[in-house]
């Protein structure tokens, strides 16, 4: 028999999606690990899909249960679509007769008694079904029986060894309801795993996985976002731009309008970031739409995540502008996801847009980074989601595209509810200006990393032929503060782009 001190580089995957790649491969055998959290989170989920998973691997599995009865073990099952077929379940729970007075016991203190026969029965099933994969659910019965937390370390101790001599990947629940919460099975376990989840004030709860400790395994660590949906427990590992370096080449990608490339000096670079920017009502998803239609109709992927506006708004509008999507939609050409911010988790989302660009996407579009920021929890780390998702995309060679809606309509003193101007290698600025009793668009380019690129205000339009870049607005003076003064003898009309 393999002692538990022995070296092994053998691991067995959870069979929860996403889980693996957060333990760097997933379980090491012939180990014991803790998975811990309040009820609800998941747990019995968690460990249904690591049994599940051995089954689907031809090993025996076994399912020890001190809480739950076998009708809600199957119920729990059923409800993911799984069949308990090959997942032995041994069923540890004081029956009817123990609300009998008669049967109490009056000499020995009831865990003297209960807490021997419960560890005879434990090691009974283990030795009768001989698993390869072993869940001991919940720790929190065996704590109550052992009352001492001297008596209680010893006793997890002596299972640990025994399941190791045996060669059992063993997980153990613990729901935190017992009247003491020590870290006793923590310093024992090879590795702890954290369920938490956190109510909002409006909106889904979201869940959280936390890996505490996994020794002698480069792990990643933070918290990641997860959700049981109809078939388990999936989970959005957070995203680190730097597991994912790559070089890539800058090529330029055209807009589709002569005058908008030539205002942004060519186009837009591969593995570049743009931030649109503007009041309401300017155009800047338009603007957006007019690099995806130019992309699609060279035959590139692309894919928009809308967080305000639904999409079939967004294909009627676009139609009207002779941007017509659906031909590319059909092609598997665009991808179009309508996010809602108060049922994402911000994993969740990442996962999506790494999903897109793992399709072959060469442009992404967050439309808005308004709805991006309602998506994240805490405000104050959205800078920090934002920076390592761009990162992400650059490194592939994306061209992402971010839609920023300023508070206000025209003036000096509109602002944007988060500045992601810094982390953007472009910006592009939409602005309403007022000429000859009419509200008019501008528009500019304030930065560009990637190449020069003109530094004029030009007229912008919107129209049933499209979007239009027009001249340079050379006869005025103060657009930017939405009501310029004019200089010259006429105004100039807008030229097709």
């Amino acid at each position: 028999m393999e002692e538990q001190n022995s070296q092994t580089t053998d691991f067995l995957s959870t069979g929860v999606p996403g889980l693996d790649d957060v333990l760097a491969g997933g379980l090491t055998s012939d180990r014991l690990y803790l998975i811990e959290g309040e009820p609800g989170t998941g747990k019995t989920t968690l460990a249904l899909q690591f049994l599940n998973e051995g089954v689907r691997r031809g090993e025996s599995t076994l399912y020890i249960t001190l809480a739950e009865t076998q009708v809600e073990l199957r119920s729990v099952a059923q409800s993911h679509g799984w069949g308990m077929d090959g997942i032995h379940i041994e069923e540890i729970i004081p029956d009817e007769r123990a609300l009998d007075p008669d049967q109490q016991y009056t000499i020995f203190h009831p865990s003297e008694i209960e807490l021997g026969t419960t560890t005879q029965r434990i090691l009974k099933a283990i030795d009768t079904y001989k698993p390869r994969r072993v869940v001991l659910d919940s720790l929190s019965e065996l704590q109550l029986l052992a009352e001492s937390p001297l008596r209680y370390r010893r006793q997890v101790l002596a299972l640990k060894q025994y399941l190791s001599s045996r060669n059992c990947t063993t997980i153990l629940l613990d729901d935190r309801t017992a009247l003491s919460t020590d870290l006793q099975v923590r310093s024992v376990a090879h590795a702890v795993l954290t369920l938490e989840l956190a109510d909002q004030s409006y909106g889904a709860e979201r869940r959280r996985l936390r890996v505490v400790k996994y020794r002698g395994v480069a792990f990643r660590g933070g918290a990641h976002d997860y959700k049981i949906i109809k078939g388990g427990l999936y989970v959005y590992p957070r995203l680190v731009a730097a597991h994912s370096r790559e070089t890539t080449s800058r090529d330029q990608r055209s807009s589709g309008l002569r005058l908008l490339d030539t205002l942004t000096g060519g186009g837009l670079e591969e593995g570049s970031s743009t931030l649109i920017s503007g009041p309401s009502g300017t155009g800047k998803s338009s603007l957006a739409t007019q690099f995806v239609h130019a992309a699609t109709q060279r035959g590139e992927k692309c894919a928009m995540f809308l967080f305000e506006e639904a999409r079939n708004n967004l294909l009627n509008r676009c139609r009207n502008l002779n941007l017509d999507l659906t031909g590319a939609l059909d092609r598997g050409l665009l991808m179009v996801q309508q996010i809602d911010p108060a049922e994402l988790a911000p994993g969740e989302f990442a996962s999506a847009v790494m999903r897109s660009v793992e399709q072959g996407a060469r442009i992404v579009v967050i439309d808005s980074l308004n709805g991006y920021l309602n998506a994240v929890p805490d405000e104050r780390f959205l800078i920090t989601h934002l920076h390592e998702l761009l990162t992400f995309l650059g490194q592939r060679g994306v061209v992402s595209i971010i839609v920023g809606v300023q508070q206000g309509m025209v003036g000096g003193h509109m602002s944007n509810a988060i500045d992601a101007s810094y982390l953007a290698d472009n910006v592009i600025m939409l602005r309403y200006f007022e000429a000859e009793g009419e509200v008019r668009q501008a528009i500019s380019v304030f930065k560009k990393r990637g190449s020069a690129h003109e530094r004029t205000l030009r007229r912008f339009e919107l129209g049933r032929d499209g979007l239009r870049v027009g001249p340079v607005l050379k006869e005025f003076h103060g657009v930017l503060t939405g009501v310029p003064t004019y200089h010259g003898p006429g105004p100039v009309g807008p030229q097709p782009g």
